[in-house]
Formats: structure tokens, C-alpha cells, sequence
């Protein structure tokens, strides 16, 4: 295994990690020697992942958790630190895109929109951040954050507002943080184009908006997962405050 992507001994926490890019993420991780927390509502789900990165050799923990909700977060981060007493790696993957027109977008779904989609990164982050920097300043490793956003919070998508917003939120937020926890804890901010889920082929245009993508196809999670561990890397040593698009050239 190339030194540089030997992840042998980390510990990689992964929201939204029992299905999609959340679970492409976790395994690339676990198959490159880390231990992983998968987090997502559905504790079912969760176990089933961890069950097949045991398989891999891996200690993984299962925790259920809405990571909308602040008291949740805390939760979430005390439980993981008591398993493993560091985590190394924080992806805030989790996150929902409903379609409806802007007028029709109702109090409660705005919320709900803005709560998972960064909300709960920001309090995880928060949280995170200051025991890696913490961690840092007593001589031991510090860590990295990866905020996985998307190319419509830099791009007009239509009837997905509140969607793009808190995206572009989340860019904003890991540029601050980045200044914030240096030069122990690094934060970047993944940026996929149109890539394929189950959620995104459900949608009409198949998730690829209204700017042609220049490779001309949405991308499959594995071609997303690279730049994920190329940004979780000593690779990636002097990266931080960035925001790295993955989006077939459609930006």
C-alpha cells in the first residue's frame, strides 16, 4: 500500500455512511487500514456496514443519530471518543436535497433542509475540531475535516433552494474553520458534480442541473471517493481552507 494512503490505525467517522457516497467512503477507508464510526438515523443499517468492515478486519461502531439536531451531535461525539478516544477523520456526508417549488417550500422542510445540511456539520465540526486541535497542541496527531457539499451551492438549480444555500454554507464554513483550528486540524470541502444514487436517478434531470457537464455523464460514487481520500492523505498535507470540485469540469 502506498505510504501516503495507509490509513492503518485512524479512526474515520462518516455521516450518512450506511448507503451511497457515506458507504463508498467508509469501505475505501476500512480497506485502507482505518477504523470507522457510521453514523446514520437507520441503527440497522448502520450495523450492516459495520459487519462487513469487520469482515475487513476493522473495528467499526454502528451509531443511530440525526445529526440535525445539536443534543444529537454532542451525543454522537461523546459515544464515538468513548469507543475509540480520538477520531482522526470527520466526513459530514449526511444530508437531504428535496425538490418543490420555492413557493411552496414550507416552514418546517426549509428547517429540516438547513438543520442536516449544515447545522449539524457546523456542531460536529465545532465539537470535533477543537479536541483534534486539541490533541495537536499536546504534541499528538491533529486531524482533517472534509465537508462533502455540491456543485449547485456554486451553480442555479431550480426548486432545490434551500438545498444549494445550506451548501454553500457549508463552503463558507470550511474556509472559517480551516483559519480557526490551524495548524492542527485541516478542513477542505469536497465538491461533487451529478454522481449516481438512488436519490439522484429518481430525480428528472438525473441530478446534472442546468450547466452541461464537460465529461458528458454523472459520475459513479467511486469516482468521488478518490478525492475523498486524496483530502483525508498526508497527501493532501498542505490543503486546507480549500474546496475541491469533483464534478466532471462542470465548474
Amino acid at each position: 500500500m502506498d505510504p501516503l494512503f495507509d490509513f492503518t490505525g485512524k479512526v474515520a467517522l462518516v455521516t450518512g455512511g450506511s448507503r451511497g457516497l457515506g458507504y463508498q467512503m467508509v469501505r475505501a477507508f476500512a480497506e485502507r487500514g482505518a477504523n470507522v464510526i457510521v453514523v446514520s438515523r437507520k441503527l440497522e443499517a448502520c450495523e450492516a456496514v459495520c459487519e462487513e468492515m469487520r469482515g475487513l478486519g476493522r473495528t467499526a461502531l454502528a451509531i443511530s443519530a440525526h445529526v440535525g439536531r445539536w443534543d444529537e451531535c454532542d451525543r454522537l461525539v461523546e459515544e464515538g471518543y468513548a469507543a475509540f478516544g480520538r477520531v482522526d477523520i470527520l466526513v459530514n456526508n449526511a444530508g437531504m436535497s428535496p425538490r418543490a417549488p420555492s413557493h411552496e417550500v414550507t416552514e418546517k422542510l426549509f428547517d429540516s433542509v438547513l438543520n442536516l445540511n449544515f447545522k449539524g456539520p457546523f456542531r460536529l465540526s465545532s465539537l470535533i475540531a477543537k479536541r483534534m486541535f486539541d490533541a495537536g497542541e499536546a504534541g499528538e496527531a491533529g486531524g482533517c475535516i472534509i465537508n462533502v457539499t455540491s456543485s449547485g451551492s456554486m451553480m442555479p438549480l431550480p426548486q432545490v433552494v434551500p438545498y444549494g444555500s445550506s451548501k454553500a454554507a457549508l463552503n463558507a464554513m470550511g474556509r472559517s474553520l480551516a483559519w480557526e483550528y490551524a495548524p492542527h486540524v485541516r478542513v477542505n470541502t469536497l465538491s461533487p458534480g451529478a454522481f449516481r444514487t438512488d436519490i439522484v436517478e429518481a430525480w428528472p434531470d438525473k441530478g446534472r442541473g442546468p450547466i452541461p457537464i464537460p465529461r458528458g455523464h454523472a459520475a459513479e460514487p467511486e469516482d468521488i471517493v478518490t478525492a475523498a481520500l486524496f483530502l483525508a492523505s498526508p497527501a493532501s498535507a498542505n490543503v486546507t481552507g480549500s474546496i475541491v470540485r469533483c464534478d466532471g469540469g462542470q465548474h
